[in-house]
């Protein structure tokens, strides 16, 4: 279970989540959306403590932090539960100089002290999970956008989190190579596998996730199960902005 409790994010004067709260069952997928600057990656970010909030609570498992304004959040309790999160950027975020599953296993050994042998063995199952397992020796560089998502996406599974966040996984992909991504990430919720993601990708939060919420201007505007969000959305202005997903996914030829 992973519960934000009033969480408030500022940038200088510019409050970006007001007493934000959510709340994610085990082995459940939620997906963020909303327009540009609605706070959800920051949300995102503020999970795994890329960003520190002034205010609110947060509990991830055992890990309960309490922040508060002017004092620094404990140490090893942010190294704790960052070390239970794995996070999926938008623009991949490879090392380009290592291969498919040297990107897979940097973490296990330099982070997790893992021997190399282990190491080598888990990050060959996770790239065969994702499909990726004849890219092993592959560069980056010559990987197309979803097959380096998909790397991206084991490298993130390696150390096991408790939580895989996902921030526009999609978004810097054409349609084709996006539902690449999509299916590996619907066989994971599939799984049991708990995350969170940002998207404006309407066939990734439709088919995968079983709740949404949409945020605009920092503030949770609307929650719900997915199906019943996006076909029966109580707020007018949850509905205006399912309307332009829409018509969006539709020019891209979506389903």
């Amino acid at each position: 279970m992973i519960t934000l409790t009033r969480i408030v994010k500022r940038f200088g004067e510019q409050t970006v989540l007001h007493e934000v709260d959510l709340t994610l069952g085990e082995g459940t997928v939620t997906a963020l959306i909303g327009p540009s600057g609605s706070g959800k990656s920051t949300l995102l970010r503020c999970v795994n403590l890329l960003e520190m909030p002034q205010s609110g609570e947060l509990k991830l498992g055992d890990s309960h932090l309490v922040f508060t304004p002017g004092k620094p959040a404990d140490r090893r309790a942010v190294l704790a539960l960052r070390q239970q999160t794995g996070m999926v950027f938008q623009n991949f975020q490879l090392f380009p100089h290592r291969t498919a599953l040297g990107n897979v296993m940097e973490g296990l050994v330099t982070v997790q002290r893992w021997p190399e042998d282990k190491a080598r063995r888990r990050a060959l199952d996770l790239l065969d999970k994702v499909g990726m397992a004849h890219k092993a020796d592959a560069f980056p560089a010559s990987l197309s956008g979803g097959q380096q998502q998909r790397v991206a996406i084991a490298r993130a599974l390696a150390p096991s989190p408790r939580v895989l966040l996902c921030d526009e996984p999609t978004s810097a992909l054409d349609p084709e190579l996006a539902g690449e991504v999509v299916a590996v990430l619907r066989q994971l919720a599939e799984e049991g596998t708990t995350m969170l993601m940002a998207t404006h990708d309407l066939r990734l939060a439709a088919s995968v996730a079983h709740q949404a919420v949409f945020l605009e201007a920092g503030k949770v505007v609307e929650s719900g199960p997915s199906r019943e969000l996006f076909s029966s959305p109580r707020q007018a202005r949850t509905a205006g902005f399912i309307a332009t997903l829409t018509a969006a996914a539709g020019g891209h030829g979506a389903n």
